[in-house]
């Protein structure tokens, strides 16, 4: 079952699968089963996607200031965010357990750990980050506050993590399960363990040691259900409200939209609307 959970501050779905169970599943069957299609529309929607890293890398480059350019990539999939990195001057690290997902990447060039971040790992890698990315990582995991402590172990003082995860139970999909019909589509267990939103993902941070230093959203794509797309379970659908999605962000990138852009992404997550939440947390120096 799914359950609001008190003691962690979040839902998750109970019981929670073991560490050994889910190990399996992603190593090889992830990207085999699950996400057979995803390296390829990666690549597919890469100028896209390069827009979306350029963003978070922007962030992190003007809180950080000159000179600190390390980051470690938790979930690094195949490799296209540490490629942006270093085309942007970032010495990066990715982390993937996919043995696929992480050979792909090292196809790129960029360096890369096939393994699951853990104690063992986290005291292996010797070094410490001016950031970590972990984008759509945290809902898998079992325990996710034990991987943002990791993180903050990671990260050198005044350090930026950056977590990415869908934003669920939204006021969008509360709007279209209570006024359209529609059921808890966005539901993904067993992959999906947890469900967050913008204030579920900065209370965690926050109990993790971090300070909340930005809020921002991606496209809220249940737009297109509102608008009568419905794309639920329906692929073809749901790849064209993706491409006009895309359309859209990319121009909304154009130099006399940009600002526009950031600050409607800001005003989304304030109000909890967009399909991910994107939250920034810094390590204050103690």
């Amino acid at each position: 079952g799914i359950i609001e959970c008190e003691t962690c501050g979040f839902i998750h779905i109970d019981p929670i699968p073991s560490v050994e169970e889910l190990e399996r599943v992603y190593r090889d069957e992830y990207y085999k089963d699950d996400k057979p299609l995803y390296i390829e529309r990666t690549i597919e929607d890469l100028r896209w996607w390069e827009t979306v890293y350029d963003d978070r890398y922007e962030f992190m480059e003007n809180e950080l200031g000159n000179g600190r350019r390390s980051i470690l990539d938790v979930g690094s999939g195949p490799g296209y965010f540490l490629r942006r990195g270093c085309e942007r001057g970032w010495k990066a690290l990715g982390i993937e357990p996919s043995r696929q997902a992480s050979a792909h990447a090292r196809t790129l060039g960029v360096e890369v750990e096939n393994a699951f971040l853990d104690e063992k790992l986290s005291a292996s890698i010797g070094r410490r980050f001016d950031a970590v990315h972990l984008s759509e990582v945290l809902e898998h995991v079992p325990d996710p506050a034990k991987i943002l402590r990791l993180a903050h172990t990671l990260l050198e003082d005044n350090g930026i993590v950056c977590c990415v995860a869908p934003n669920d139970f939204s006021p969008v999909q509360k709007t279209l399960s209570e006024r359209l019909n529609y059921a808890h589509y966005w539901l993904a267990p067993p992959p999906h363990i947890n469900y967050f939103n913008h204030a579920t993902l900065s209370t965690l941070l926050e109990r993790c040691g971090f300070s909340v230093i930005g809020s921002t959203s991606m496209f809220p794509m249940d737009f297109f259900l509102l608008m009568g797309d419905n794309y639920v379970g329906n692929d073809e659908v749901g790849r064209a409200s993706h491409s006009r999605r895309k359309r859209l962000d990319i121009m909304l990138n154009e130099p006399a939209l940009r600002e526009f852009k950031k600050e409607m992404y800001g005003i989304m997550a304030k109000h909890g609307i967009g399909r991910e939440a994107v939250i920034f947390g810094k390590k204050e120096k103690r």
